[in-house]
């Protein structure tokens, strides 16, 4: 079973929100997940898979403007600022340090609920202690 793991993180690179979808499954699931649990910021940095208008338009409703390249398809490209998006780096950054927990890296449990939380307990104890 393949999962996919979406993150909200601070500016720091500390993981503030987690949520688990099935691997085959859009990004657009994980991105209408997260979208109402977002905190008060001014950016937010996304890769090309968060590209859909109605999650610029819930950004810009919320004050936050995106920083989002446009997918290849899409017919009218989309202008972000190349110079901020360099420092979404920090969530990969993140996403590499849980893959030090094996338990995470190799996902041991079949259970999503069950691995999301391997994932929170492995979050709290790198970043939050």
């Amino acid at each position: 079973m393949n999962t996919k793991l979406h993150a909200i993180c601070d500016s720091q690179g500390r993981p503030l929100n987690l949520f688990v979808t099935a691997g085959q499954v859009s990004d657009y699931i994980g991105a209408r997940a997260l979208v109402s649990s977002l905190p008060k910021v001014d950016w937010l940095l996304g890769d090309r898979g968060y590209d859909a208008d109605w999650f610029r338009e819930a950004l810009k409703d919320k004050g936050i403007r995106a920083c989002i390249p446009g997918r290849k398809q899409r017919k009218k490209t989309v202008k972000y600022d190349k110079r901020r998006y360099k420092r979404r780096n920090r969530i990969e950054i993140m996403f590499g340090r849980l893959k030090d927990w094996r338990r995470v890296a190799t996902r041991y449990d079949r259970c999503p609920k069950v691995f999301l939380s391997a994932i929170a307990l492995a979050a709290i104890v790198m970043y939050w202690l």
